[in-house]
């Protein structure tokens, strides 16, 4: 009777730690599905950001590809003033030429002028000289009383009148060149100050068009870390429920050894018996009865083995004035070939060669019904795979400088549950390590 107690208090026992790892596993797997909701939430989020930004770009891209081709006609329209502005000017020296010679002549037929004048004067025509010469206005008024009076031969009056054209052709070729070359000039200003006002427009443009893109890259470089996290917790979850799978060999192994040992006993203890009997009835002592093997239960330590030789080179926790948090301890070691060792039995939750860690290892371990997380990370090299079992001291690579890193060491993690990003979960690992 008391052995079938026994046996189902066994039963029971054994059932019960099954139950309290599954209980504890189902509980870190609907973490990590929170987590990894959370997650997919943040990235739809992120996307949605890069989508907007990117729309943001095409529209600057077209308003850049609209300013250039302003910028481009209004380069030609100043290459076109500025040839027009020569031609002008080519123009003017023609015209200064012209205007030269015009001058020539009207000074030539000044002094024929004022000869025949003179000798109206001497000769005493009808006009004394002084007469006519005080009473004009001016030299033209002076030509046309010369003129309306008839105090000159006919050759003297065309020559008057073409003395008159010529001085108005150069008064007046003059006054146009000079009009169409100030038009040229403030068009040319014109086309200049617009020619500046698209180049700053462009500039702008470029400066928000360079912040957009450094946007985008930042949040697909976001989107990536999102995903890297979703990728940690779907490794976790995947090397939990191989914990739970190991979880229960294990007490079902324990469960066959107890009940191997169990039987052992009831064997001896039925053949002690049958001994005492069977001296009581042949009337002699029965020898001492030997003492029944000693029951023990298969115990699991907490504590974890150093994972690498070395010194603790930066601590656990706050460091370079309280600006940064250091979730873990690093480890270092001069020489080349230092080997990683895991720190306690477990799961490759991943293998991986991280942006940040470099080549890591994330271990996933059940001790005594908790969770534990631990991370290597900066290795040379990875000597296990993801999924892959591995027990205390198994070497899992050698230390390295890869990833996020300054200098040789092994950056060791321990987390009491789940890794997750915010590595909220982190404990100091030092006390549990011996």
């Amino acid at each position: 009777m008391k052995q079938r107690v026994l046996k189902a208090f066994l039963s029971l026992s054994i059932g019960f730690s099954v139950f309290t790892y599954t209980s504890a596993h189902a509980q870190s797997l609907s973490d990590i599905h929170k987590k990894q909701a959370e997650n997919d939430t943040k990235k739809q989020k992120k996307n949605a950001e890069i989508k907007e930004v990117q729309g943001q770009q095409d529209q600057v891209v077209q308003e850049l590809e609209k300013i250039e081709s302003n910028l481009e006609q209004t380069k030609k329209d100043i290459e076109t003033k500025k040839t027009e502005i020569d031609d002008t000017k080519k123009e003017i020296d023609r015209l200064k030429d012209e205007i030269a010679k015009i001058q020539k002549r009207i000074e030539e037929r000044d002094a024929l002028l004022k000869e025949r004048v003179r000798s109206m004067y001497e000769s005493g025509g009808a006009v004394k000289y002084l007469e006519v010469v005080l009473g004009s206005q001016n030299f033209g008024d002076f030509l046309d009383r010369l003129i309306s009076l008839n105090m000159i031969a006919e050759s003297d009056k065309a020559l008057l009148e073409e003395q008159k054209r010529d001085k108005a052709k150069v008064e007046e070729n003059k006054k146009d060149v000079e009009q169409k070359l100030e038009s040229l000039n403030a068009k040319l200003q014109d086309l200049n100050g617009l020619n500046d006002k698209l180049k700053a427009q462009k500039e702008a443009k470029d400066r928000l068009s360079a912040s957009l893109k450094k946007k985008e890259t930042h949040l697909h470089e976001d989107v990536t870390s999102i995903e890297e996290k979703n990728d940690i917790l779907a490794a976790q979850e995947k090397a939990i429920k191989e914990e739970i799978a190991r979880a229960k060999r294990e007490a079902e192994q324990r469960k066959r050894e107890e009940a191997a040992r169990k039987a052992a006993a009831e064997k001896a203890a039925q053949k002690q018996a049958a001994e005492k009997r069977v001296a009581e009835k042949e009337n002699r002592q029965a020898p001492a009865p030997a003492p029944a093997p000693k029951q023990s239960t298969p115990h699991v330590s907490a504590n974890f083995i150093w994972p690498a030789n070395g010194y603790v080179s930066s601590p656990f926790g706050t460091r370079f004035g309280g600006s940064d948090f250091h979730p873990g301890i690093d480890i270092a070691e001069a020489g080349a070939g230092n080997p990683i060792v895991a720190a306690a039995d477990g799961t490759v939750a991943r293998s991986y060669l991280s942006s940040s860690y470099g080549n890591c290892v994330f271990v996933s371990s059940y001790i005594d019904g908790q969770l534990y997380t631990t991370v290597y990370a900066h290795m040379s090299e990875r000597m296990v795979s993801t999924g892959q079992t591995v027990k205390q001291g198994q070497r899992l690579g050698t230390m390295g400088n890869t990833g996020h890193s300054t200098g040789q060491h092994l950056h060791f993690e321990l987390h009491k549950g789940q890794w997750n990003y915010a590595k909220s979960n982190a404990v100091n690992p030092v006390p549990y390590l011996h």
